[in-house]
């Protein structure tokens, strides 16, 4: 921009300069003879060089002036431009501003999110320790309700015994056998849970004058408690109990004694039961 205004100047001043030397030479060449014919003619030549020199500014100046005026309009131009900008910049400088608080936003929601899950995992996990709780409990509860009741035959009636020795019975007739801890096939009773438990046993026959009737209650292969009765006629009957603490897989059962007998029909005379008191 500089250089544009810069250069109609120095087009003004070579113009100047030129008309200065011009006059200069025209008065070194016209000859001592003829220099009243020169100065006759010299204010019609200076009138002519003036308004030659006139004409050469005028021209300078509208030259110039339209560079300022086109030198104007680019500067207004340039002023729009940058006044877009500044706007477009501000614009940015907002969205910057947005962006920055969506971030902040975003990384808020995030913090909030890892909390949530979080929590949700604490929740699944409180949620499974209560589920296996509940399994635990129903396992427990199906586990407490142990009780069973039996009588020695399956059907009719008959005597068991003597033998000459320790024989394990049977009870196969089965009234009741929750949580199914008594085994009807071999007669053995085995604890689910460790506890205390009751049992209770009746024994009955008829009448011998050699073979008493008589069964011993025993875990595992230790005697507790015994029934026992003998009389030589008519029909006898004997009973017994005990509370028991059992291990897990502890076994109880009824064993007839040796050379004895036992008795059972339809009527069911000769019993074991058993039931879980509690577990400890």
């Amino acid at each position: 921009m500089e250089m544009t205004m810069c250069f109609p100047l120095l087009l003004l001043i070579c113009s100047l300069s030129t008309a200065q030397l011009q006059t200069e030479s025209d008065n070194e060449i016209i000859p001592h003879g003829k220099q009243t014919e020169s100065q006759g003619r010299e204010p019609t030549n200076a009138s002519d060089r003036q308004q030659t020199c006139t004409q050469d500014i005028n021209a300078v100046l509208r030259e110039m002036s339209a560079t300022l005026a086109e030198q104007r309009v680019e500067m207004r131009h340039l002023q729009r431009e940058n006044e877009a900008q500044a706007a477009k910049l501000r614009e940015l400088e907002l969205q910057k501003t947005e962006v920055d608080k969506m971030k902040q936003q975003l990384k808020a929601q995030a913090a909030e999110l890892i909390n949530m899950a979080e929590e949700l995992s604490n929740m699944t996990a409180r949620t499974d320790v209560t589920e296996n709780q509940v399994e635990a409990l129903k396992r427990d509860n199906e586990v407490k309700q142990v009780a069973f009741s039996t009588s020695l035959l399956a059907s009719g009636s008959g005597t068991i015994g003597p033998f000459n020795t320790y024989t394990p019975l049977v009870f196969r007739y089965i009234v009741a056998n929750i949580g199914n801890a008594y085994n009807p096939n071999t007669g053995l009773f085995t604890a689910p849970v460790r506890g205390a438990y009751h049992f209770e046993f009746y024994i009955g026959a008829h009448g011998h004058a050699s073979h008493a009737s008589v069964a011993v209650l025993v875990k595992n292969g230790e005697h507790i408690f015994i029934a026992y009765q003998h009389q030589p006629s008519h029909y006898g009957s004997s009973a017994n109990g005990a509370t028991l603490l059992l291990e897990v897989g502890d076994v109880v059962f009824l064993r007839l004694w040796w050379n004895a007998r036992i008795f059972d029909n339809e009527n069911h005379h000769s019993t074991f039961s058993g039931n879980l008191l509690f577990t400890m």
